[in-house]
C-alpha cells in the first residue's frame, strides 16, 4: 500500500514539473510514513515542506496543489492537508482488503521486493576463534547475522554469508599446546597446567583422541617441557598464589618448546587436529541452529598467498606506514583513531590487525558492493582503525558497516552463568539449544536491538504461555491450521475466490485491526532490513499474533453464513501466511500442531 501511495505522489509531482510548478524531483526521496494516530489518516507525507523553498511557495499552498493533482485511486478515501503542510491519506477499506488477495496470491513471496536491485552484499558473522565450542554469546551473533542476511535477501540484495576462520596466530598455537599438554597428562605425566592454557573438557577429548590414534608417539617428560620456563605464577604449599608471573610469556615459551620437542611436522599435526575438531563442531552446531554459510574463509590462506605482506606494501606506498623501534606502524591516528597501530612487529611477524586489513581489502576486490561485519560489542574500538586502513588504501570506508552485538547473559535458576573459553566454564550454544529449542533461541536472541544487553530468561523461553512471544506467535499459526482442519471435519466449504469478493463483510473492529496489521508486513520487512534491526520483525509478529488471538476469541470463523465464512477464512489464511513468512526470516519454524 505504501508503494501505491508513493507512486501516486510521484505522478502528481511529475505533472507539477510539466506545469513548471516544480523542478526535477527524485521520486525515491519522497517521504511517506504511517501515522501514529489513524484519526489523522493512515499515511502522511511531508513532501510539500521539503519542496516549498525551491518551489517558492508556502508549504501548505504547495501541499494543496499536490493533493489536487493526485490521480484518483479506489484505495484512497480522502486526502487532507494538516498543519503547515502535511498531506494525510485516508485509505478506503478496499485498500486493506486488496492486501488479503495479494497475500493469498503471492504466498511465500509476500513481503519480498526488488528494492536492493541485485546489489552484492557480504555479511560476515560469528567468526569466533576455533579454540572452543560456541557459547551462548556467540549464539546471539549467529541468530542476528543470519536474520540480517535473510532480511536483505528478502528485499532484493544478493547476499553472500561468510565465516572468517581465524586459523592462524597466537590463540591457535595456545590451543595446540593445550591439547599436547593434556595428551601428556593422559600419558601419565604430572605437572601444573598453565593458567593461560585452554582448560575445557573439549581439550581433554581431543587429547584422548590423539592418544587413541597415535599412542605415545608424541610423549615428552614434564621436565623436558617445563625446564627453564618463565613462571606464570608462584604458589605456596597450600596451592595459593603468592606472586604473579608473566602468564603470557609462559604460554608463549611453552608453544616454542612444543615446536622444538615435537618438530614442525608433528606440531603441525596436533595444531590441525585441534583446529579441525573444533571447527567441525562449530560447523555442525551452526548447521543444526539453521545458520548456513556460502563460504568459510581461512585467515591462513591470506598469509600463504602473500596477501598480508602485499597489503602492508600498498600501505607503505601511501606513506601511512612508518618504522619505529624495529616495528612497522600504520598511521591510523591521521584518520581519527586514538593512536597509531602496529602492522608488523620487530621480529617480522605481522599482527592480527594486518590480517584484518588484508581480509577487508580482499572483500572489496571480490566485487561486493556493500560489506557488513557483525562483531561483538567489545570490538567497538576496532572499527575506526579498519575503516582508516581502507580509506588509506583508496577504498570507500562507508561501504563497510560494522554491526555490534552485545553478548547475551544467560540466567539459570536465577543465577548468571559464567562464560570463559579459557577456563572451560561456559554454557555452549548446543546446550542452550537442547534446553530451550532452536526456535526459542533464534527468536529470543533477536528480540532486542543488537547493541543492547540481552538477559536470556530460560524459564520464559521454555514456558507455554502468552508471555512467551515465540510460543504465542507459533500458537496463532497452529490455531489457524486447526480451524482449517475443523472446516473439513465439519464438512464445510471454503471458496477462496468467493471469499475475496466478500471481504467487504469484514466490518468488525477486530477485523479492521487485523487487516491493517497485515498490510504493514512489507514495510516492516523493508525497514528491518535497511536498518539491520530484526527485532522490528519480531515485535511485529508478536503484535500480529495478538491481533489474531484477540479476533479469534471474540468472533467465530466457521460461521454458518457461507459468504462471511469464506471472508473470515481468507483473512485467517492470509494471517497464517504472513506469520509463516515472518518466522521463516527469523529462522523459526511455523508448526501446524501445538
Amino acid at each position: 500500500m505504501k508503494t501505491h501511495l508513493h507512486h501516486l505522489i510521484a505522478q502528481a509531482l511529475q505533472q507539477l514539473q510539466r506545469e513548471g510548478v516544480l523542478v526535477d524531483v527524485d521520486p525515491s526521496s519522497i517521504p511517506l510514513e504511517r501515522t501514529r494516530d489513524r484519526t489523522h489518516g493512515d499515511f502522511a507525507s511531508t513532501i510539500a515542506l521539503a519542496l516549498a523553498k525551491t518551489a517558492r511557495r508556502k508549504p501548505r499552498e504547495l501541499a494543496e496543489r499536490i493533493a489536487a493533482t493526485l490521480p484518483a485511486s479506489a484505495h484512497v478515501a480522502k486526502v487532507d492537508i494538516a498543519g503547515p503542510g502535511f498531506i494525510n491519506f485516508f485509505l478506503a477499506p478496499a485498500a486493506y482488503q486488496a492486501t488479503v488477495g495479494e497475500i493469498l496470491e503471492r504466498r511465500d513471496g509476500f513481503g519480498r521486493s526488488a528494492l536492493g536491485g541485485g546489489q552484492r552484499v557480504q555479511v560476515e558473522f560469528v567468526s569466533a576463534n576455533p579454540t572452543g565450542p560456541l557459547h551462548v554469546g556467540h549464539g546471539r551473533g549467529a541468530a542476528f547475522g543470519a536474520t540480517v542476511a535473510n532480511l536483505l535477501e528478502a528485499i532484493g540484495y544478493r547476499v553472500h554469508r561468510e565465516y572468517y576462520v581465524n586459523d592462524a596466530g597466537r590463540q591457535m598455537n595456545i590451543l595446540a599446546v593445550s591439547v599436547w599438554l593434556r595428551y601428556l597428562e593422559h600419558c601419565g605425566e604430572r605437572f601444573r597446567f598453565p593458567s593461560n592454557g585452554y582448560r575445557g573438557d573439549y581439550v581433554r577429548d581431543i587429547a584422548v583422541r590423539l592418544h587413541a590414534e597415535h599412542g605415545g608417539a608424541y610423549v615428552a617428560s614434564a621436565a623436558q617441557v617445563f625446564q627453564d620456563m618463565p613462571p606464570d605464577e608462584t604458589r605456596n604449599e597450600a596451592g595459593e598464589v603468592v606472586a604473579p608471573g608473566d602468564k603470557e610469556a609462559h604460554i608463549d615459551a611453552l608453544v616454542e618448546r612444543a615446536r622444538a620437542l615435537l618438530g614442525a611436522h608433528h606440531y603441525r599435526y596436533i595444531f590441525e587436529l585441534g583446529l579441525n575438531t573444533i571447527l567441525d563442531d562449530i560447523r555442525d552446531d551452526l548447521l543444526e541452529f539453521g545458520v548456513l554459510y556460502d563460504e568459510w574463509y581461512s585467515e591462513l590462506t591470506l598469509t600463504e598467498r602473500g596477501a598480508v605482506n602485499k597489503t602492508i606494501n600498498r600501505l607503505r606506498d601511501t606513506d601511512y606506514v612508518y618504522e619505529q623501534d624495529g616495528a612497522l606502524w600504520f598511521r591510523s591516528s591521521a584518520f581519527g583513531d586514538e593512536k597509531d597501530r602496529v602492522v608488523q612487529r620487530e621480529n617480522g611477524q605481522t599482527t592480527y590487525f594486518a590480517s584484518d586489513i588484508a581480509y577487508h581489502l580482499e572483500k572489496f576486490e571480490r566485487g561486493f558492493d556493500w560489506v557488513i561485519d557483525v562483531w561483538g560489542a567489545d570490538h567497538h574500538g576496532y572499527i575506526p582503525r579498519v575503516k582508516a586502513a581502507l580509506q588509506a588504501l583508496g577504498e570507500n570506508p562507508d561501504r563497510l558497516d560494522v554491526l555490534l552485538v552485545q553478548f547475551a547473559i544467560l540466567y539459570r535458576n536465577g543465577e548468571r552463568a559464567q562464560m570463559s573459553t579459557r577456563s572451560g566454564e561456559f554454557v555452549t550454544l548446543r546446550e542452550l539449544r537442547q534446553e530451550v529449542g532452536n526456535d526459542a533461541a533464534r527468536f529470543f536472541y533477536v528480540m532486542r536491538k543488537s547493541e543492547q544487553h540481552l538477559d536470556f530468561d530460560l524459564d520464559l523461553a521454555k514456558s507455554q504461555s502468552k508471555d512467551n512471544p515465540v510460543y504465542y506467535i507459533q500458537y496463532a499459526h497452529a490455531r489457524i491450521c486447526s480451524v482449517l482442519r475443523q472446516l473439513h471435519e465439519k464438512d464445510l466449504s471454503h471458496d477462496p475466490a468467493r471469499g475475496q469478493t466478500r471481504l467487504a463483510l469484514l466490518v468488525e473492529p477486530h477485523e479492521e485491526v487485523l487487516l491493517v496489521a497485515l498490510s504493514r508486513y512489507p514495510e516492516v520487512v523493508e525497514t528491518a532490513a535497511l536498518n539491520h534491526e530484526p527485532h522490528q520483525l519480531a515485535h511485529y509478529l508478536r503484535d500480529l499474533a495478538n491481533a489474531f488471538h484477540t479476533y479469534y476469541n471474540e468472533h467465530r470463523v466457521l460461521v454458518s453464513d457461507d459468504a462471511l465464512r469464506d471472508a473470515r477464512l481468507n483473512l485467517s489464511v492470509a494471517t497464517r501466511q504472513v506469520i509463516k513468512n515472518g518466522l521463516a526470516l527469523l529462522g523459526v519454524s511455523a508448526p501446524e500442531v501445538m
